[in-house]
């Protein structure tokens, strides 16, 4: 172990660690039981690679102290396992800021010929040159999300081309819809397909869209956003090589102040996470629910059986990919609530929730890029039953409903009532009603019940 010094006084540190003082206080204030995600990791050291650019720039830094800084960043995911701290630390994330500025001025110092806590350049006079937390932290949180986004954006977009795929294989599978699990009007399985794809299209939409609400960042308004201890066009140098560096147009924002009093954007694109997770949910509840049997539910779909079902029933397959795809859904869902405690719980001029906000975050996309991805494979080897999906058209006496328009919803009410209660056969009991063959075969055409604006007219008479 070394010995190291801070304003609390000595603390032992490992020998062979790139961390110091800060984090071997951190690591027994908060014992870590979880991992700091890598895009935040990745995202934090592009920060602090933008900074010490714009201090050389600034003349703030020495060359040679900014240029290994500036090495040590590029070399940070080999030296990330040395980011120990648990990503809930106390502190508004102060103990990640603080992981980061030590490892880089330790692996800096090596650059520099130095031996490990020996501190050629210093963490905080250094690496954190022009800084805070509290301006760092959030815009790290900004772009490693605005990363994963579009990671999420991309597999989105190939689920909504998957159902695309199915609405137009499944287009002329005539089909019984349903209502409240009951027995609807007919439609085919290419339209249920096709109308799962549009609700995921919108997804894709909005997520796409949001991305420009999070390149806003207060990069350069250090401790509140007033700027104390950073150059006055810090800022703009800092944000300008961070852009360029990360390929991704970030902006200053207008009101520093608030931009580092205000978190409500993650409550913005955390809602629409959850939306895309809701609709998860319903279309892989759907897929279970015509798969189901198959011989014994309603099994108008085939999913492929990729798993055993069961230690005890022999030859049972499970819909366990569009199970996984609600696990990982429902845990968006009771993100949200924690990313909006969060949110709302900052006070004055910061959010001293930012690691639970990020920490939920970073996992509802995880959560997300799964779940798509799993409920993806499912919808590209699912087949159809177009026999079964005939066969249970052809039981239903819903298909009575287009007589409304002609016997009035009373007349045509007690018919399918009565289909219902005796196991007949609709078609029978309206010819027993009186219903002329003519009338029944020129209405009772499903195909043209699913057409747009389908009112059956009487058969001319003769």
């Amino acid at each position: 172990m070394r010995k190291e010094y801070d304003a609390l006084g000595e603390i032992d540190v490992p020998d062979d660690a790139y961390y110091g003082p800060f984090t071997s206080r951190a690591i027994k204030n908060f014992p870590p039981s979880r991992k700091t995600h890598l895009y935040l990791i990745r995202a934090l050291s592009d920060v602090k690679w933008a900074c010490a650019c714009a201090n050389e720039e600034l003349g703030l830094l020495d060359r040679d102290v900014a240029g290994a800084i500036e090495r040590s960043c590029d070399e940070m995911d080999n030296l990330s396992r040395w980011f120990v701290v648990d990503p809930l630390s106390g502190g508004a994330g102060t103990a990640l800021n603080m992981n980061m500025n030590e490892i880089i001025a330790n692996r800096s110092t090596e650059l520099l010929g130095g031996h490990l806590g020996e501190y050629i350049v210093h963490p905080l006079d250094d690496v954190n040159k022009s800084q805070s937390t509290n301006d760092v932290y959030p815009t790290a949180i900004k772009l490693g999300a605005i990363r994963l986004l579009r990671v999420l954006v991309d597999e989105v977009a190939l689920l909504q081309e998957s159902l695309q795929s199915k609405e137009k294989a499944f287009d002329g599978i005539l089909k019984v819809g349903r209502t409240e699990m009951q027995d609807a009007v007919p439609l085919t399985l290419g339209q249920e397909f096709g109308a799962y794809a549009e609700a995921i299209a919108r997804d894709r939409w909005r997520l796409y869209k949001v991305e420009e609400r999070m390149r806003f960042v207060n990069l350069g308004g250090t401790a509140i956003g007033t700027g104390i201890n950073a150059p006055r066009t810090f800022s703009y140098i800092a944000t300008r090589y961070l852009s360029e560096r990360a390929g991704i147009g970030l902006v200053r924002s207008e009101n520093l102040i608030e931009a580092t009093q205000n978190t409500d954007v993650f409550a913005e694109v955390h809602g629409l996470l959850k939306t895309l997770a809701t609709n998860l949910i319903k279309i892989s509840n759907d897929l279970r629910l015509l798969s189901s049997g198959p011989r014994a539910g309603i099994g108008e779909i085939k999913l492929k059986a990729v798993q055993m079902g069961s230690s005890i029933m022999a030859g049972k397959v499970n819909p366990v990919l569009p199970e996984y795809a609600i696990y990982m859904s429902v845990k968006v869902l009771s993100n949200d609530v924690a990313v909006n405690m969060a949110v709302s719980s900052g006070n004055l001029e910061l959010n001293a929730f930012l690691p639970l906000i990020q920490y939920s975050l970073y996992d509802s996309f995880d959560s997300l890029i799964e779940a798509v991805r799993a409920l993806r494979m499912c919808v590209d080897t699912l087949e159809a039953d177009p026999e079964r999906c005939m066969e249970n058209l052809e039981k239903s006496a819903m298909m009575a409903t287009c007589f409304v328009p002609l016997l009035g919803y009373e007349k045509v009410s007690r018919i399918v009532s009565e289909a219902i209660e005796q196991h007949e056969n609709v078609k029978k009991l309206l010819l027993e009603a009186g219903v002329s063959p003519e009338m029944i075969e020129s209405a009772f055409d499903p195909k043209k019940m699913i057409a747009l604006g389908y009112v059956p007219e009487s058969p001319p008479e003769n």
